[in-house]
């Protein structure tokens, strides 16, 4: 990848949370909210040909963790969900450039990727809005500066 789309996946992803949040701060420190960001697997599995998605994913990680720091002092909640393969039109469009390059059809990709992963199957996004909607109930409260994982079993350990 070039220099500009490392930039722009950065200025987009991380830069775009980071603001969103320090504009949001204040609103959150009156009311005791939370914040969630959403990482991606990458983060804890980098590969060559996606280094640049895996670093801002990784940053996306230490910046929810920096964040749960100062939010313990103001009382902001603050953590990340770092998703795997979850089929949404995001995954559609990295399917339909896998595929090819894998000499597939992007059927034949839709359903070989998961074995490729290790996964049965691929997440569906109302599993991670649930899990979000768990980590901002009063529930999980008390949980602050921590990354869940939910990938199907993709990633193995901690």
């Amino acid at each position: 990848m070039t220099d500009e789309q490392w930039q722009a996946g950065m200025e987009l992803k991380l830069h775009g949370a980071r603001r969103v949040t320090i504009r949001a701060w204040q609103a959150l420190k009156t009311a005791h909210g939370s914040v969630i960001f959403m990482s991606g697997s990458a983060a804890l599995d980098p590969k060559p040909g996606f280094a640049a998605v895996a670093a801002t994913n990784a940053a996306i990680i230490a910046l929810a963790k920096a964040f749960a720091e100062q939010g313990i002092k103001d009382g902001v909640q603050v953590n990340s969900i770092v998703p795997g393969a979850v089929m949404t039109g995001r995954r559609r469009s990295f399917l339909q450039k896998w595929a090819p390059a894998h000499n597939l059809s992007v059927k034949e990709a839709t359903e070989r990727f998961p074995e490729q992963v290790c996964i049965s199957r691929y997440g569906r996004p109302e599993e991670i809005a649930d899990l979000l909607g768990f980590m901002v109930s009063p529930f999980a409260k008390w949980m602050t500066g921590t990354s869940v994982r939910m990938d199907g079993g993709e990633i193995k350990g901690t």
